[in-house]
């Protein structure tokens, strides 16, 4: 895929260390030919972010409470004093307190469940909303989502509602910007060793289960969701949007273990 985004430019939310996926987009997509800028939250993740994005040639990094409107104001700001549009955004945005990733959902708190829909799915529509304004050529903006939106998974209690209300955002938004020749996709792979996987409870545990039953007997790698979201931001995804793109290895086909786990 070399040199299918030469030319375009996008902004990647959520990179939290080099094993975080919008890491693994953020790495497929530069050496595709992409110009990149990057958020993070806090100085904590801005010193780890900060050699990443200067490894592919990126010096636009701003820091970005996606809660805060004057926040995100003045992130889009300077990307457009910087850039004037916006080709692609990468939204790799979730969180949930760890605390009530165990447990029975029904124990799930209002003031969780505020901040988890908060921050995993209305982050979507805010950043989308700016990013819009940046693509009056059209566009791609790309989140990331889980196979626990429609599957009762265990350890992922509220965020599973959150993905769901995020995969119909992004159909909603997809249908409201396709006029503006705006594609809206998000991507689904299986666990993941991430930063953000490792914050739910039993992460081994489904690694190991999605990795024997796959029928690619496999998880999904950073390169593979790098190299769907290549597709999905180049000229080839051109008709594909408000669709959740599995990379899983194929784990969201079974109804049951294969034969010789059960």
């Amino acid at each position: 895929m070399t040199g299918v985004l030469q030319g375009k430019k996008g902004l990647i939310m959520g990179v939290a260390n080099e094993r975080s996926i919008a890491w693994g987009i953020a790495r497929a997509a530069a050496e595709a030919g992409a110009e990149l800028a990057f958020t993070y939250q806090g100085e904590g993740f801005g010193k780890r972010v900060r050699p990443l994005a200067t490894s592919v040639g990126s010096d636009i990094l701003v820091d970005v409470d996606v809660t805060d409107d004057a926040s995100l104001d003045l992130a889009f700001e300077t990307l457009k004093d910087r850039w004037g549009s916006l080709d692609f955004l990468v939204h790799a945005i979730a969180y949930s307190d760890k605390a009530e990733l165990t447990g029975r959902f029904l124990n799930t708190s209002r003031e969780n469940f505020k901040t988890s829909l908060d921050i995993s799915c209305y982050s979507l529509i805010e950043v989308t909303r700016r990013a819009h304004a940046m693509m009056p050529a059209g566009g791609t903006i790309l989140t990331m989502t889980y196979q626990g939106s429609n599957r009762v998974t265990p350890f992922y209690n509220v965020m599973g509602v959150a993905k769901a209300a995020l995969e119909s955002a992004v159909r909603y938004l997809a249908n409201d910007l396709g006029p503006d020749g705006i594609r809206v996709n998000a991507i689904s792979p299986g666990p993941m060793k991430t930063l953000a996987g490792a914050a739910i409870g039993g992460a081994r545990k489904t690694y190991r289960q999605t990795e024997q039953n796959a029928p690619l007997r496999a998880n999904a790698t950073l390169e593979a969701v790098g190299g769907t979201a290549v597709w999905l931001i180049s000229d080839a995804g051109a008709c594909t949007t408000g669709e959740i793109v599995r990379v899983d290895g194929g784990y969201h086909v079974l109804g049951m273990p294969q034969a010789e786990n059960i």
